[in-house]
């Protein structure tokens, strides 16, 4: 490449674009052709350089091109964006500045509050638009600001407060940052604590420094210590970050937002396929404390007909925190209870904390080895539990995470035939603030346990089984590409309540919005609320718990609550019911409420070809299929801020009942397609506000028009042979879809194994017609279905 040096600027052509202006260096990495790396910093190379925290994607200069504006403007330009740097020497007149003050006033002031020796406002002033001149991105000024001598000492060195400020127009709409469950679904005119926090009120914090904007846009923000974005106001985002050495961020640019996932994906890495068995239902409960209890469950299950695939060993299954064994008292068979459990195709997901506590056969070695989480001094820290459970692993050291694969391999995997593992503890519930990791300092590295820990698991299991067969670990913290990990996270232990109910949607969806496509709930909450001796539902219970009562005790809407909450489940990425609940299964909550709950079941099952599709296309793309309404509908208004409706996949909108007592709600269709009422197959207008008749069994559910969705014969485990049992056609638009099979267990679809279908429907024709691999056996008269029409021609 031909290379060239102008005025201080180091430039391979098409390549990184690197400027050191007085004092400062700012560099411009291009990853794609919409995806463009920022870095600022002081006159510190290797700090610009330095790689970020979950970025696995490589550099991939070409398609870029360099050129200088007339007003000396350094102007980067792909076929996706158009960079615009200002001069370094902009001339005082075109810098912000505030209304005047007089010469007095300012000189006292100046006294008082000017100067201080901090690395800015510095005015490299950076202008991202498309090739149409469209503004997507304006960073005004960036800061980096010398800590206190204490928090650099705690910090390992001579450490900095970095920010960056851009433009919030005010039509601008902002999803993602992780998990923040206060309800919001547009997150501007929010502060977002974005650092895990398992106390936030509401329910724990996850930070995920991802962020979406409706003008079309994604912000990566490579700072892995505790940070803080405030968004929209006074006309200004700012994220700032308690640690760091330089100023760093992503932009990627899109035109839809699966483009800007696909740039996600790139940067951070895929979203692997779970096993099959892990998109039917997971059963749980905190906890089922021993072998015979977890048979017993599978086999009742079995004996109802009621569809189920995994059961959990929740945590508490050891003789001691640390031990890593299993209490030979309530678990006398480990691997006789996985024979007979695979051989009624159920699987198990065996919860393994890093917690280890002295006394317990590994403490001495992992103390000695510097494998605890430890404050400066070296001394281990349990935080606030008991010194029973014990500090946390480090993870972040390698060798201490092949140690710990290699114990749940040998402990649990091959000698038990455990399946999927649950990864708890994944904060950790320790303030890393106090701490020190293999890494770096807690404070720098805040947020990035979940990532290091999880890959240890995900990493070693690859290592061991390569291709053979897949794993899911579910965990309840996230950082930038823990989705690689084969990981599905979870939304914490959050309480049963109503109020958690609805706040617990647009907390899902801006996770996923997160680049993050696995994530659920315990289904109807962990937490029992303290239930006072008058207690009463605001409105008449929909379900009669008066046979559960065991269970349900005071708290008379419990079965109503739990009922509305799992008919949302089945529309979840993974389906799983946990809880601290005596009982928790489905036919726990009472002869009311059993039936509908199979309903649900049943449904799920059903639409298993149509679930595992979408999940195969979030593999390809990076983009949820759990989807927030803005990502299908960017240019409707009345979407972009809907916090209790979504997308699953293309073709479902569903829109959860949160009122106890409710037997209706109000659902908005989005504009730009007709909609189907999925019970009923009445035809709707998008762009209206509707009344949507919603009894108990009745979760309202729409289909766009355009739509083919694939239903599956009754199976009772997603392990089991499932033949696609029909197909529909919503009417009223051109649609296609992509029919995914494969063996369900292995890595080999990385490789290309498996069968593609694509479906594709002609509506003015009134004609389905399918390439690639047939789906199903017979003709298509006997497998299709046109809603609402006449039969195919």
């Amino acid at each position: 490449m031909l290379s060239l040096l102008l005025a201080g600027v180091t430039l391979a052509q098409g390549g990184p674009l690197e400027l050191k202006r007085e004092g400062r260096v700012i560099s411009l990495v291009p990853y794609a052709p919409n995806v463009l790396r920022v870095t600022m910093s002081i006159d510190n190379s290797a700090a610009s350089a330095a790689p970020g925290f979950g970025i696995v994607g490589a550099p991939s200069p070409t398609g870029w091109t360099h050129e200088h504006d007339a007003d000396g403007s350094e102007v980067y330009r792909s076929d996706n964006m158009i960079v615009r740097l200002a001069p370094g020497d902009l001339p005082k007149e075109k810098l912000p500045r505030p209304m005047p003050l007089d010469e007095l006033n300012q000189q006292l002031r100046d006294v008082y509050f000017g100067g201080g020796g901090d690395h800015g406002p510095n005015h490299d002033a950076l202008l991202v638009t498309t090739p149409q001149g469209k503004m997507l991105l304006h960073m005004r000024t960036w800061i980096m600001t010398p800590q206190q001598e204490g928090a650099q000492a705690k910090s390992g060195g001579k450490t900095y407060r970095v920010s960056a400020s851009f433009d919030s127009p005010s039509d601008e709409h902002y999803y993602g940052l992780g998990q923040q469950q206060k309800g919001w679904m547009d997150l501007r005119d929010h502060q977002i604590h974005c650092w895990h926090d398992y106390g936030a009120i509401g329910g724990e914090n996850v930070c995920v420094p991802f962020m979406v904007s409706s003008r079309g846009y994604g912000l990566v923000w490579d700072n892995p210590s505790k940070t803080t974005v405030d968004l929209g106001f006074n006309g200004q985002n700012r994220w700032t970050s308690d640690v760091g050495d330089r100023v760093s961020y992503f932009v990627i640019a899109g035109d839809s937002s699966d483009q800007i996932y696909a740039g996600y994906r790139l940067l951070t890495g895929v979203t692997h396929l779970l096993p099959r068995g892990s998109y039917g239902y997971i059963q749980s409960k905190a906890i089922y404390p021993t072998q015979g209890q977890i048979l017993d469950l599978a086999r009742t299950y079995r004996e109802k007909k009621v569809p189920l695939d995994t059961v959990v060993v929740d945590f508490l299954n050891m003789t001691r925190q640390g031990e890593m064994d299993l209490d030979p008292k309530r678990w006398p068979d480990p691997a006789g209870m996985n024979r007979q459990l695979h051989d009624m195709n159920v699987r198990t997901l065996l919860s393994v904390w890093p917690h280890f506590a002295p006394g317990t056969q590994f403490y001495d070695m992992l103390l000695k080895k510097g494998w605890l989480i430890h404050t400066p001094d070296g001394k281990p820290d349990h935080g606030w539990y008991k010194e029973i459970i014990g500090p946390n692993l480090d993870t972040t050291n390698p060798d201490a995470a092949k140690w710990w694969w290699e114990q749940i391999r040998d402990r649990y995997v091959k000698p038990y035939g455990f399946d999927d593992l649950w990864l708890d503890e994944t904060e950790p519930d320790v303030d890393p603030a106090n701490d020190v990791f293999w890494v770096g300092p807690g404070t720098s590295f805040y947020n990035v346990y979940p990532l290091f820990h999880t890959a240890s698991v995900y990493e070693g299991f690859r290592r061991d089984f390569g291709d053979s067969k897949r794993l899911m670990i579910l965990a309840r913290a996230s950082y930038l590409g823990a989705q690689r990990n084969g990981t599905v996270f979870w939304s914490s232990d959050i309480v049963s309540t109503w109020d958690m109910l609805r706040r617990s949607i647009p907390a899902g969806l801006n996770f996923t919005a997160s680049g993050m496509p696995y994530w659920d709930t315990d289904i109807a909450g962990f937490f029992s609320p303290a239930i006072p001796a008058d207690h009463h539902a605001e409105h008449k219970p929909l379900i009669d718990g008066s046979d559960a009562r065991d269970v349900i005790d005071r708290y008379e809407d419990y079965p109503e609550l739990f009922v509305r909450w799992f008919e949302w489940g089945a529309f979840h990425p993974v389906m799983r019911a946990h809880g601290e609940r005596k009982h928790n299964e489905v036919w726990a909550y009472g002869k009311q409420a059993e039936p509908i709950l199979t309903k649900y079941l049943k449904l799920r099952y059903e639409l298993l070809p149509y679930t595992y599709s979408v999940a195969y296309r979030s593999y390809e793309t990076g983009a949820p299929y759990m989807r927030a309404l803005f990502m299908d509908f960017p240019n409707d208004p009345k979407a972009l801020d809907i916090p209790d409706e979504y997308m699953y996949g293309p073709a479902f909108l569903v829109a959860p009942v949160t009122e106890q007592g409710a037997t209706q709600r109000t659902v908005y269709l989005p504009a730009g397609s007709d909609w189907y009422n999925y019970w009923t197959n009445e035809k709707l207008h998008g762009g209206q506000t509707v009344v949507v008749q919603a009894p108990i069994d009745t979760l309202p559910l729409f289909v766009r028009a355009g739509s083919i969705v694939p239903f599956g014969s009754e199976v009772q485990s997603a392990q089991q042979e499932q033949k696609i049992a029909s197909v529909r056609i919503y009417p009223g638009a051109n649609g296609s879809f992509t029919l995914f099979q494969d063996d369900g267990k292995t890595y080999a679809y990385e490789k290309g194994a498996g069968s593609v279908t694509k479906l594709m429907w002609n509506d003015a024709e009134g004609r389905l017609k399918h390439e690639g691999v047939p789906a199903w056996n017979g003709s298509d008269e006997s497998i299709v279905v046109v809603v609402g029409k006449k039969p195919m021609q």
